[in-house]
């Protein structure tokens, strides 16, 4: 599963913290939208869909809230509840972001362009990919 945590390097002194994160260092990508989600309710689920092509960083910049991750076969769930910690989301992965507090904005880092056709908000159809690009890669490699 194309997914990992990235720890970003935090300069600070007795004025408080700051955090730089640049395309192609900290973020394996070039950043080509930013968007940020708050105000979200108690028991309202974000996501619920997957990529075919975009790849995304999320950072909870304050508060908390969890995500869940999915790649047909397995499940994994991150708490994201630091600024300094970005949740890196490859394409073809199934997310699902929930458990927000009510002081949480989540930041997220795009490495395309809104396209909504290069969304999958279908869960079964999410599947039957994976299932396809499963089967085409076990056939290439036999």
């Amino acid at each position: 599963m194309d997914i990992r945590i990235i720890k970003f390097n935090t300069m600070g002194d007795k004025r408080g913290a700051l955090i730089a994160v640049e395309e192609n260092s900290q973020i394996p990508f070039n950043i080509k939208r930013v968007y940020y989600i708050f105000d979200t309710k108690k028991n309202v689920i974000r996501g619920k869909h997957a990529h075919r092509n975009l790849s995304q960083v999320l950072v909870c910049l304050n508060g908390s809230c969890r995500v869940l991750v999915n790649d047909g076969f397995n499940k994994e769930e991150y708490l994201l509840d630091q600024p300094d910690k970005g949740l890196y989301i490859g394409n073809n992965i199934w997310r699902e972001m929930y458990n927000f507090t009510d002081s949480c904005i989540l930041m997220v880092l795009a490495s395309e362009f809104y396209n909504p056709d290069d969304y999958i908000r279908d869960y079964e159809q999410f599947l039957h990919m994976v299932a396809q690009n499963n089967d085409i890669y076990t056939t290439l490699n036999n």
